[in-house]
């Protein structure tokens, strides 16, 4: 009785273990997660045309990306492609471009690539994304280098070596790295000086300026000033869907269609930390 008994007991076990494991998400299903929402690399890396992103060519590099008295930038192919896109990097070269803003080559990635706040992207999350950026579908397609006229930087700090993952039950926390390091929300939504959006005195005071084919959009200020009569789903229909609480439409380059898919809890997180902001 007591053998079978344990031999229960541990079947039990097993299960109960396998079935965790089944469970658990895996690099690939978190960077899936993150690059269709949140992260939405798409949204600069993917070429567009008059009704949206190309079919089939996702993160295949856009040209011309963004042109300003500084720079004419370009977003790189990285797709898989061995012969213009990233297929020959290794993980590692592809974390740090990433987290470094340093290519194989050792050349830098300018702007408006936000490597100072990529930089604090725990490695899960970055491994998750190279998963997701290996099962891209290669595509061929050559964008040409961007152009620069401001000097770059030879590095934008020391090598990252390592970023532990943030508290996902610290609902403020989290909602910090899903607004910095993680979707760059406060990079656009902070103005911008000579040297780059002000995160240090003005973080998401608004009025960085996006030129476009649809003209001259402004970000808000999503600071307590800017979201004090905001209510929680009024904030989240801005994200998710552009439009504002009177019902006009708001508009790029914010990645609504990949924003509609951030889990509840995440824009939970991710109010609860805009409103802790100073006001600005």
């Amino acid at each position: 009785m007591t053998s079978k008994f344990f031999a229960s007991a541990l079947a039990g076990t097993a299960l109960l273990a396998m079935s965790g494991i089944a469970s658990a998400e895996t690099p690939l299903e978190r960077g899936t997660y993150l690059m269709q929402s949140i992260v939405a690399c798409g949204n600069c890396h993917t070429p567009k045309g008059p009704n949206g992103e190309i079919p089939g060519m996702e993160l295949a590099g856009m040209a011309p990306f963004e042109k300003t008295p500084g720079f004419d930038a370009n977003a790189p192919n990285i797709t898989p492609d061995p012969e213009t896109g990233i297929g020959t990097w290794t993980d590692e070269q592809i974390i740090a471009s990433i987290r470094e803003g340093k290519r194989p080559d050792g050349s830098i990635i300018g702007p408006p690539m936000p490597i100072g706040l990529y930089r604090g992207m725990s490695d899960t999350d970055v491994k998750a994304i190279v998963a997701y950026l290996r099962n891209v579908k290669p595509v061929k397609n050559v964008i040409p280098p961007s152009v620069y006229r401001i000097p770059l930087p030879p590095a934008y700090g020391p090598p990252v070596v390592s970023v532990p993952e943030p508290d996902h039950k610290d609902q403020i926390a989290y909602g910090a790295y899903l607004s910095g390091p993680a979707g760059h929300c406060v990079e656009c939504h902070s103005p911008l000086t000579p040297k780059g959006p002000d995160l240090a005195n003005n973080l998401g005071a608004g009025g960085f300026e996006f030129h476009g084919p649809w003209g001259v959009s402004v970000s808000s200020n999503i600071t307590p000033t800017g979201l004090a009569d905001r209510s929680d789903a009024q904030i989240k229909a801005m994200i998710t869907k552009g439009t504002r609480p009177d019902g006009s439409r708001m508009l790029p380059p914010m990645a609504y269609s990949y924003y509609a898919n951030i889990k509840p809890a995440d824009l939970d997180a991710i109010i609860a930390y805009l409103r802790t902001l100073p006001a600005k």
